[in-house]
């Protein structure tokens, strides 16, 4: 491992110690194509609009308890643009890149640049005790009963208290093999730049609900942002953003690479829809090559295929065969991890 936490910086690391694919494919696979970013942006928002415009319009009883689902998928496609521009994978220009990823981010109540410094944390310390998701993620199975739990608290919203807390500084609570529990804050572990940038994102992300709770109710539209964004983006996203991440990560055979530490999810379009947006599904490809921008993730699978590279790798053919690993009664040796 590159350090521990401490090891300040901006960059996501390499995560393999032998090349898999040549310099040159990567470089060819990471180019940007800020087309291709722009349609993702509009695709989003096209169907947050959509719904809403046609939800408002009709006022029937139907669309007001279905359009929460769609834009529960298209808030969770909005995450994913901002884990995008977290890598710096939207836009070559980077003020433009970050004001983007900005704007995905703070409408669902998240700073862009808090998520950048855990989610480097992520990447660079995958599966260690440095990597702040492990409680998301770690030591499934753990049985069905819990999980059920989990997914309960999800879908009532308690999830999201905590979510919320842990983006805007909560200390985190470390488990080390050696010492007690200890707390910590991780939204300080980089540059002196993008700490400031992630303290302006954070009050920026305040004064954003604060001004939109305000104007809806000042116009009689709260029932509306309630039903229609409030409650997707606390209750439905939260679900589907342990799920994913479970999909991606839980119950893996070897925590030590990447290739059996993450997971590619081989899912028909209808899944890939709502669980894994602009081709998340392939999340070992994304871990290997985090350089690589999301609509280019097909064929940096399709180049680890050609080459071997995914022989023995945790490619999973369908989203049943995923689930029986995670749900599934507890393992007698599943080491106490803290979830959240």
């Amino acid at each position: 491992m590159h350090g521990g936490i401490g090891k300040q910086g901006e960059a996501f690391w390499p995560t393999v110690n032998r090349p898999l694919l040549a310099p040159a494919v990567v470089k060819q696979l990471s180019a940007l194509s800020p087309w291709r970013a722009t349609a993702s942006l509009v695709l989003d928002w096209s169907v947050i609009f959509g719904l809403v415009t046609v939800t408002l319009r009709t006022n029937h009883p139907a669309l007001w308890c279905l359009a929460p689902f769609g834009i529960a998928a298209a808030q969770h496609g909005l995450a994913i643009l901002a884990h995008q521009a977290a890598h710096y994978r939207m836009f070559h220009t980077r003020w433009l890149n970050d004001t983007v990823g900005v704007l995905c981010a703070a409408p669902l109540g998240v700073s862009m640049h808090t998520y950048r410094i855990l989610h480097r944390l992520h990447h660079n310390h995958l599966y260690t005790p440095a990597d702040p998701d492990m409680a998301l993620m770690a030591g499934y199975p753990r049985g069905r009963w819990k999980l059920a739990k989990k997914f309960i608290k999800d879908l009532l919203g308690i999830t999201a208290v905590k979510n919320y807390l842990y983006f805007f500084g909560k200390p985190l609570r470390k488990v080390t093999p050696d010492g007690p529990a200890v707390h910590m804050s991780l939204v300080d572990d980089t540059s002196e730049a993008l700490r400031r940038a992630a303290r302006a994102d954070r009050r920026f992300v305040v004064a954003f609900h604060v001004m939109l709770l305000g104007v809806t109710v000042a116009t009689g539209w709260w029932a509306a942002y309630f039903v229609l964004w409030l409650l997707p983006l606390v209750t439905l996203l939260q679900f589907v953003l342990r799920l994913r991440a479970l999909c991606e990560h839980g119950a893996v055979t070897d925590t030590a690479t990447p290739l059996r530490a993450a997971r590619t999810n081989l899912v028909p379009w209808y899944i890939r829809a709502w669980l894994f947006p602009h081709q998340m599904h392939y999340h070992i490809e994304h871990h290997l090559y985090p350089s690589v921008p999301h609509y280019r993730l097909p064929a940096c699978h399709a180049a680890l295929r050609a080459a071997g590279a995914l022989d023995g790798a945790e490619v999973s053919g369908s989203l049943r065969a995923t689930w029986r690993k995670f749900f599934a009664p507890a393992k007698q040796t599943a080491s106490d991890v803290p979830t959240t």
